[in-house]
């Protein structure tokens, strides 16, 4: 009777020789800074759109520190002005930010005083959100560094300009959020 093998793993050959190395390119590579190259008016679209949202998010981010508030918060704050009494699902979903953030932004903003919940009139499980006259306070701090940011990003654009873009960018969330 024969002796099974043992199951060994394959290796590649071993030669003598030492494996060859690669060449340094001849000078650093650097990546191109936004607005130039594939960063630039030849990039892709949606790579644009996403740079040109990261650049607005940090510099939001930034005004918004003499506000105390971050901008998810501001964000939050700004849905509830324009949609009051939204339950903390509906408010995920407007501000596009996932629940389980709402629930932490929604926490520290009742304990900050600048919204108040209230029980739902016919589902008695479901909270709504409303600002209080500090949280009002605070977005319209906020909002004036915001205005200060978009009126950086629109400089030079005519109203009709302004107007084709916003239309764009709302025909594609809106296409996009379909598929």
């Amino acid at each position: 009777m024969r002796k099974p093998k043992a199951l060994t793993t394959s290796r590649a050959p071993t030669t003598s020789r030492t494996p060859r190395k690669l060449k340094p390119p001849a000078r650093p590579i650097r990546p191109p800074s936004p607005g130039e190259g594939k960063r630039g008016e030849d990039g892709y679209l949606a790579y644009l759109l996403r740079q040109a949202q990261a650049a607005a998010r940090l510099s939001l981010d930034r005004a918004l520190t003499s506000t105390g508030l971050t901008h998810p918060q501001f964000v939050v704050l700004t849905m509830l002005k324009a949609y009051p009494g939204l339950s903390g699902a509906d408010l995920a979903r407007v501000a596009l930010l996932t629940p389980q953030t709402v629930n932490v932004i929604i926490g520290n903003l009742e304990r900050d005083g600048a919204i108040r919940r209230t029980p739902h009139p016919v589902h008695g499980r479901v909270l709504q959100w409303d600002l209080t006259r500090h949280g009002l306070a605070l977005l319209v701090k906020a909002r004036r560094q915001a205005t200060a940011l978009e009126r950086r990003l629109t400089g030079g654009l005519s109203r009709r300009d302004l107007a084709t873009i916003r239309r764009w960018l709302a025909r594609i969330a809106a296409e996009l959020h379909q598929a």
